[in-house]
């Protein structure tokens, strides 16, 4: 019977199988021990492997490495392997438009919040919910512009935040 949770998780780690980023989406690993574990036996597995898909402790995984990061998306041994390619796609071009260099793991970092809303508008609780890299990323960077320090504004965006502070205040 067909589900609209597909997507178990999503992953990125770095080329020494340390997580960069994770979303699991069912509580079938609940601790970040379980999680840890699977991780490491999934980066073992996927390594130095050139295929682009594995079944693996009864999960479909699809995975594309980069300079140094592998980006990892996950669903049931029954789910299909297209959409879950899809979603893995859109993620790796989407984060591609944000960071507008190479996807290496300091920009990705350097774009963690980013990175993190395009996960979180890709799938919401396994179920996906956007494929278009190019609506993520303007999503993604509107809200992290929106909500960036006041450290990291500019004169104008900070002018623009005072006066609409002044105004709350005023009415």
């Amino acid at each position: 019977m067909a589900s609209l949770y597909t997507v178990k998780g999503i992953l990125i780690l770095d080329n020494d199988g340390n997580r960069v980023l994770s979303k699991y989406y069912d509580d079938s690993m609940p601790t970040v021990k379980e999680q840890r574990a699977f991780e490491k036996k999934l980066f073992q597995k996927t390594n130095q492997s050139s295929a682009e898909i594995v079944m693996f402790e009864g999960i479909t995984c699809v995975f594309r490495s980069n300079i140094d990061l592998i980006f990892y998306v996950f669903g049931s041994s029954q789910e299909n392997e297209l959409l879950l390619a899809t979603v893995l796609n859109t993620l790796y071009d989407a984060i591609s438009i944000v960071v507008r260099e190479n996807i290496e793991k300091t920009t990705v970092l350097d774009h963690l919040d980013a990175v993190m809303l395009i996960t979180d508008e890709i799938v919401d609780g396994g179920i996906v919910l956007e494929a278009d890299p190019e609506t993520l990323a303007v999503n993604a960077t509107i809200s992290s512009r929106d909500e960036g320090p006041i450290t990291e504004q500019t004169l104008a965006q900070a002018w623009n935040k005072a006066g609409d502070i002044l105004r709350r205040h005023l009415s």
